[in-house]
């Protein structure tokens, strides 16, 4: 993507994340990345740079939500459009998310809209093993040079999804045990073949799904383990002490009824989606307390759309409901930024406005906790990719 070489705003109410606030800020961008952050006073901006006055408004960094189906769940498309699930073999972690990625959906442009800049878009949870997830810019004309990392974790699924669908099909599996049993042959399996690698002068037949779970097995990448119930949840964590690997809980909906436990083993959640209905038996415990609960019992805590099920552009409505809910505010904040930036792995480039970081930026027209606020500016790399009109009452997307 072509940014200007050197870009200043001026004025903000400057949020770092990672840092105090600093009022009448200026961030400096130079070829894409962040090169300075602080009091408009201490930043020397060059002549050539484009001048942007946000006076008045509040400069974050681009949100990032690290549970969500876009390009893969098109809205609107129908079955032309669902590409979520391959939901023929219980056992799918060679099936990659970016393979069925359609960066034009729609849903692209929401997000740019509501200032997230980085998403991570997983395959559904029909199978006990989906397949891989990636993390993604929001702007690109291709999925590819949109990439931040690939694959970035597996998905898995316990409860109710995956028992649905293949009992409905008279396959294993068809119950709770089924599930774990399924992820267990297929663990054994990758570290049959992880040990046949090392033992072997020559090349092993490749296995492209052992390859995959050996991956998870080295700690290379997350295991992204869907579950609502607390007694799913207590499966997932007996599975990751079983076998090694690095546990995220994706949804966690029960999660803050073993607050302690989770955070004993330092497993971060992924909360969400929240604004829903209680539409299954495993979500019917869903409380917008519980992200607020599991900060306080110091679990590193994410708010996910799980977009197209709460649509993106409301993930900040989340968070403000997550506040109003008791949990602290800096700790939401750092929910939608800089905390799924870290169990995606790309904590080096995104989530905080810091030098050398790229520039995903969102100008806010005030207190992006507050409903009334609106996004005025994204910029993803430096380049403004969305800007909203408020003479028109229009936002538009720079094309793509």
């Amino acid at each position: 993507m072509n940014s200007s070489p050197v870009l200043a705003v001026v004025g903000a109410r400057v949020v770092p994340v990672e840092g105090e606030v600093i009022e009448d800020g200026t961030v400096l961008v130079r070829e894409g990345r962040i090169a300075a952050v602080g009091p408009r006073a201490e930043v020397d901006v060059p002549a050539e740079a484009e001048v942007v006055d946000a006076a008045g408004g509040w400069l974050l960094p681009g949100l990032i939500d690290a549970h969500v189906h876009l390009g893969v769940w098109e809205e609107g498309e129908g079955w032309a459009g669902v590409d979520g699930n391959e939901a023929t073999d219980p056992v799918m972690a060679a099936a990659r998310a970016i393979d069925g990625i359609n960066p034009r959906e729609q849903g692209f442009d929401d997000a740019l809209g509501a200032g997230v800049t980085t998403v991570n878009v997983n395959p559904g949870s029909a199978n006990p093993i989906g397949g891989q997830a990636v993390a993604l810019k929001t702007y690109g004309r291709s999925v590819d040079e949109m990439v931040l990392r690939n694959p970035s974790g597996v998905k898995a699924a316990l409860g109710e999804n995956p028992k649905r669908v293949y009992g409905d099909q008279q396959k294993t599996p068809s119950t709770r045990m089924g599930v774990a049993l399924v992820m267990r042959k297929a663990f054994a399996a990758a570290r049959s073949y992880q040990a046949k690698q090392a033992a072997s002068d020559s090349p092993v037949d490749t296995d492209l799904v052992s390859e995959t779970l050996v991956k998870v097995l080295e700690r290379e990448i997350p295991w992204r383990q869907h579950c609502h119930r607390a007694d799913d949840i207590a499966t997932a964590i007996r599975l990751s002490e079983e076998f090694g690997y690095r546990l995220v809980l994706d949804h966690g909906t029960e999660a803050y009824l073993l607050a302690d436990l989770v955070a004993e083993h330092e497993i971060p959640v992924l909360y969400g989606p929240m604004i829903v209905s209680r539409s299954k038996v495993e979500v019917r415990n869903r409380s917008p307390k519980a992200p607020g609960i599991l900060d306080r019992a110091g679990v590193q805590v994410s708010i996910i759309t799980d977009h197209p099920v709460v649509p993106i552009d409301h993930l900040v409505t989340q968070v403000a409901l997550a506040v109003r809910e008791g949990m602290d505010r800096d700790a939401a904040l750092r929910s939608v930024t800089i905390n799924p930036a870290r169990v995606l792995g790309v904590e080096d480039r995104v989530g905080s406005l810091a030098v050398g970081k790229d520039a995903d930026l969102a100008w806010w027209s005030g207190d992006p906790l507050d409903n009334q606020s609106r996004v005025l500016r994204t910029w993803i790399d430096g380049a403004e990719v969305y800007s909203y009109d408020a003479g028109t009452g229009t936002g538009t997307v720079r094309p793509r």
